[in-house]
């Protein structure tokens, strides 16, 4: 597997970045413990977690899946210095008050966070830092629309890259990065970095995928013209994207047990849950059928041969679940084939956006 480079970072990684929110909720310690090794196994030298994972979000889950990933670092001697790990600060609290205190997230906060997130993973330094979703109110998580009357912003985002910056000439973060972001919050913190010699983001970590690809709509000229990263999340959709939902649903008795849309209330009520993603996803499901592929297939090989995309972050419950989505790598997809994509897509647009 090919490396790439992060932005204008010394970061080179593997364009398949293993996504660890499950670890601690849906999956077990020994279990994710198993697919860390097995991911380096074969060949993924980048590993992506938060400070608010496990996901669904819980108070009893906070901090799980750092805990786990630092126990495994522990137990594999040199494993770390082997990867490039990147883990996130979460903005202001979206009905989590066990993250932080208050509704913000202040500069003290990110030391805070960052500080914490070292412990956890027992690391000295952390490869890439990003900002969860952004201090600013904006649509993100499903939300399409941009409300200016719900604007709360309290640290403006030259304090947020100062905080940032001493962490970096402090060693314990080496480069940053934003993730849900719009293309006005990547010009701003790319502008103020540059004029006040600030770090620069090397990445963004947005949603994208079959049925969310609004990021296609500004945002990846923004970072294609300021040498900003995508790292893709969520390529499979929450699982609808490989056909588990096609025939029972994600709600109900027919729906697949123990998968998470159907577990989690709290998944269902976002996006994913929405009747028209499930729609939009049996289309494109049919279509890879259709063209000789599994519904995973097409949906990974649609992240990993995208000029948009630097590294797609896949999220798995078993080690089955992540040689089938590294076994995707290399496929390609047909000149008739994406343009199926395409006429899907303009007649459904983006229905998890």
């Amino acid at each position: 597997m090919p490396q790439v480079t992060l932005g204008r970072s010394e970061l080179r990684v593997t364009p398949i970045c293993l996504g660890t929110m499950t670890f601690g909720e849906q999956v077990d310690e020994p279990t994710a413990h198993a697919i860390l090794s097995r991911s380096q196994e074969r060949g993924v030298d980048f590993i992506d977690t938060a400070e608010m994972y496990a996901v669904p979000a819980r108070q009893e889950t906070f901090g799980a899946t750092e805990t786990i990933i630092g126990n495994w670092f522990a137990r594999n001697p040199g494993a770390r210095q082997k990867l490039t790990l990147a883990t996130k600060v979460a903005g202001p609290s979206r009905g989590m008050p066990w993250v932080r205190e208050g509704a913000g997230m202040t500069a003290a906060d990110i030391v805070a966070s960052c500080e914490a997130s070292l412990k956890r993973l027992q690391t000295d330094v952390i490869d890439l830092y990003q900002i969860h979703w952004p201090e600013r109110h904006v649509p993100a998580f499903g939300n399409i629309y941009y409300d200016p009357k719900q604007e709360r912003s309290q640290t403006s985002i030259h304090e947020q890259l100062e905080a940032l910056g001493g962490l970096v000439k402090a060693g314990k973060v080496r480069y940053i990065g934003l993730s849900n972001e719009t293309p006005y919050g990547v010009h701003e913190f790319v502008r103020l970095a540059e004029q006040h010699d600030l770090p620069r983001v090397a990445t963004v970590q947005n949603v994208y995928c079959l049925i969310s690809r609004a990021l296609e709509n500004g945002l990846d000229e923004t970072m294609h013209r300021l040498d900003v990263s995508l790292l893709a999340y969520s390529p499979l959709a929450f699982g609808l994207l490989t056909g588990k939902y096609d025939l029972g649903g994600t709600t109900g008795p027919d729906a697949p047990r123990g998968a998470r849309i159907a577990s989690y209330e709290s998944v269902r009520k976002q996006r994913w849950g929405r009747e028209d993603a499930l729609t939009a996803a049996r289309r494109y499901n049919k279509l890879a059928r259709e063209h000789g592929l599994t519904p995973a297939q097409l949906a990974l090989a649609f992240c990993y041969t995208k000029w948009q995309v630097a590294s797609t972050i896949i999220g798995v419950t078993s080690v089955a679940q992540l040689d089938e989505d590294l076994d995707a790598w290399g496929t390609t997809l047909s000149p008739e084939l994406l343009a199926g994509i395409d006429r899907i897509r303009w007649e459904l647009r983006d229905p998890a956006a």
